[in-house]
């Protein structure tokens, strides 16, 4: 019997078994597809071209910054520099007019300046069966052969550095796209989820820049959909190796308590773009939480991974318990 999946990532066990049986290298692939890759690599001599493609589908509002940016941000969790932009612009037949595809745009190229980008080309149309604009980028950039970081890289006993906090994504999607379900939430609270757009934003490019100039970087990750539970279990699997996560250390910015608690969702589970995942030499560590300090970007160690097929477990004052598996994303929830 077929079962039908509910939105968000496809079960990881299927992704894995359409990558075995449809994906191959032909020699010049250095980082294919696989769970917890996130963007490609392939060698072009003494350079690597690194490339990322990601649709931006929960939300409506802003949604060219929200294309550049998280398509950035997995260029640069491997080490490399975005440089070129595409985008395909779905529009609704129902609802597009000059102004709403003339703000696109200027997002866009806002937001690829902001990252050393240039959009390259694309498509854009308005079409039939939308209710909203969707925007599908594609980022590609570039990496020197010696400065690339393999995402899935990680290593036993290697720290893990989780920046900013979570979930700075999920939060600002939920406070502009649900105002009619944050009723009786204190509306500076609400203004202040909204901005988390922009500050402190959902890119990790300076994030990524600082960690990697600063220790030994073995890995990085940028939690997106299914919050930092998901990215950790990608980075585990990536790597074969099991974490331990402490959970008090685990930051969670004050407006996304107070959302998740409104709507009762749980921050663990929530698309959370704006915090960088770092695996790093443990005697690292401190340099390059001291550098991120420096840069103005709060950090602070969260766990540690351990040995090669080991568990993925979070650790509070209550004990030792599995890390929770989601297999939606929270804020889907929210969206039926």
């Amino acid at each position: 019997m077929n079962t039908e999946y509910l939105p968000g990532k496809l079960p990881i066990e299927h992704l894995r078994r359409l990558l075995a049986q449809y994906t191959r290298s032909d020699g010049r692939v250095v980082l294919g597809p696989g769970v917890g890759h996130d963007a490609a690599v392939i060698s072009f001599g003494n350079r690597y071209l690194v490339a990322k493609t990601d649709p931006i589908t929960f939300a409506s509002d802003e949604i060219g910054w929200y294309a550049v940016h998280v398509n950035a941000n997995d260029i640069a969790c491997l080490g490399a520099a975005p440089r070129w932009f595409m985008v395909t612009l779905l529009l609704p037949a129902s609802a597009t007019d000059a102004a709403l595809v003339d703000g696109i745009f200027q997002q866009i190229a806002e937001a690829c300046e902001s990252v050393g980008a240039v959009l390259v080309g694309g498509h854009t149309e308005v079409t039939p069966r939308l209710d909203q604009p969707v925007a599908v980028g594609c980022m590609l950039g570039e990496a020197a052969t010696d400065r690339l970081i393999r995402s899935d890289g990680a290593q036993p006993g290697d720290a893990l550095i989780l920046t900013k906090g979570i979930a700075v994504e999920g939060t600002a999607i939920l406070a502009r796209e649900l105002d009619d379900r944050l009723a009786g939430l204190n509306p500076s609270l609400i203004e202040r989820s909204r901005g988390l757009l922009h500050n402190p934003g959902i890119s990790v490019v300076r994030d990524a820049q600082v960690a990697a100039a600063a220790g030994e970087v073995h890995a990085m990750h940028d939690p997106t959909e299914g919050g930092l539970a998901t990215a950790l279990c990608e980075m585990a699997l990536a790597s074969d190796n099991g974490l331990i996560i402490e959970e008090d250390a685990i930051r969670v910015l004050p407006e996304t308590h107070a959302l998740c608690a409104h709507l009762g969702l749980d921050p663990l589970g929530l698309i959370a773009s704006g915090a960088l995942l770092i695996a790093a030499h443990a005697s690292t560590a401190g340099a390059i939480l001291a550098a991120l300090e420096r840069a103005g970007i709060p950090a602070s160690r969260i766990g540690t991974v351990t040995d090669p097929g080991g568990e993925i477990v979070i650790r509070s004052n209550a004990g030792i318990r599995a890390m929770p598996r989601f297999d939606q994303d929270e804020i889907t929830r929210m969206f039926p």
